[in-house]
């Protein structure tokens, strides 16, 4: 069994803290982005945090959030049950209190990231405390993310035009209160695509924070959201000022479309009729002279591409960010 509980994955964060690495947490919505990064990570001995957001477990379960974490639980219970490494799931920016409890009641996720940040300090606190509270009382196997700042850019159903960094004092109160287990900080990165703009990281600020913490006897775990633009460089550095968690969506995002779109521009002539040709797809193309390939458009060819090049960015990424070579359940 290599689906492991929040238990499990605090021993993971807290080997990361003290060796000075991080572990990518990889957004999934669907089964060809999940399988290739459970192979990525056994490639390179790399426990995995995958993340499922609200819109990818509403898309998952068609319309139904939670059908959708059911059937994507069950799917990585029994996938990860392959694979020689820990498998964990994180719900990402949760903000429904009803949803975050039915997740609870559920014992399928290793963590839930509750986002209140959009809110007043005050709000967040309490939010953020709550699902603290409801983990506890259901005596459930569960870790608490909460975020304080913004990060700019638009990550599920939540939109920031501008950034607020986190500050430090207040991230001790926001920690003691709450008694969360990791925290999101923002210190400059941002949600989606970078747009050729350089993202201007504040390691210092990191730094500062973790160091606050520390002072007042708390060493959480820095969550760093919106990593899509980060170079390698400026990954590693921001690793060595208690950055434990590094999230990834958008690049596998983009990687799964480039990949078929690679292979389909590669082969068009294979699946869509050449110019001057009749498109018979409606009585798919019986009898006449062109016909496209099934071993082109057959969507497992394209399925298969994606795990591949799903696995090679995931080993890479793992590599730069230090967790390769230090599964703890092999």
């Amino acid at each position: 069994m290599t689906f492991h509980g929040g238990s499990d994955l605090a021993t993971v964060y807290d080997d990361a803290l003290n060796s000075g690495f991080g572990l990518i947490a990889s957004n999934i919505a669907e089964p060809n982005t999940m399988i290739g990064l459970m192979e990525g990570a056994e490639r390179v001995n790399s426990d995995l945090l995958l993340q499922m957001s609200n819109g990818a477990c509403t898309f998952a379960g068609n319309g139904d959030p939670i059908a959708g974490l059911e059937v994507m639980g069950t799917y990585i219970e029994r996938l990860a049950e392959q694979y020689d490494i820990g498998v964990f799931l994180n719900m990402d920016h949760q903000t429904n209190l009803e949803t975050i409890q039915q997740q609870i009641e559920l014992e399928i996720p290793s963590s839930i990231m509750v986002d209140a940040s959009h809110e007043p300090f005050e709000t967040n606190v309490s939010r953020s405390k709550q699902v603290v509270e409801m983990i506890e009382q259901a005596d459930a196997d569960i870790l608490v993310e909460a975020e304080l700042g913004k990060i700019k850019g638009v990550e599920d159903e939540i939109v920031a035009e501008k950034a607020f960094y986190t500050d430090p004092e207040q991230a001790v109160e926001f920690v003691d209160r709450t008694g969360c287990d990791l925290l999101a900080i923002s210190v400059g990165t941002q949600h989606g695509v970078a747009k050729g703009k350089d993202i201007e990281l504040k390691p210092d600020l990191t730094e500062e924070i973790r160091t606050a913490l520390r002072d007042h006897g708390l060493d959480t775990p820095l969550v760093l959201h919106g990593s899509s633009g980060v170079q390698s460089d400026q990954l590693q550095e921001m690793l060595t000022h208690g950055i434990c968690k590094v999230n990834k969506d958008t690049r596998y995002q983009y990687e799964y479309t480039r990949t078929a779109f690679d292979l389909y521009r590669e082969g068009t002539d294979e699946i869509v009729p050449p110019e001057g040709i009749e498109d018979h797809r409606n009585t798919f193309f019986n009898d006449v002279e062109w016909a496209p390939n099934k071993d082109r458009f057959d969507p497992r060819v394209a399925g298969r591409d994606i795990r591949k090049r799903i696995a090679d960015v995931y080993a890479d990424l793992a590599e730069t960010a230090g967790s390769a070579g230090r599964s703890k359940f092999v």
